[in-house]
């Protein structure tokens, strides 16, 4: 059996299982992630605090 990435692997259990709604969810916890990642080590940090 080949090994996969994950991506690629997640990519045909969507397709496959036509999991479709799951991408929405996929796509905002990689935001917030990607958001958290920049304001720790962003002199925006205070700005974007006010907004939560």
């Amino acid at each position: 059996m080949a090994k996969q990435s994950i991506v690629s692997e997640f990519w045909e259990f969507i397709k496959i299982r036509k999991r479709y709604w799951l991408l929405p969810i996929l796509i905002t916890l990689l935001l917030l992630g990607g958001l958290i990642v920049f304001t720790e080590t962003s002199a925006v940090a205070p700005f974007i605090y006010t907004l939560f």
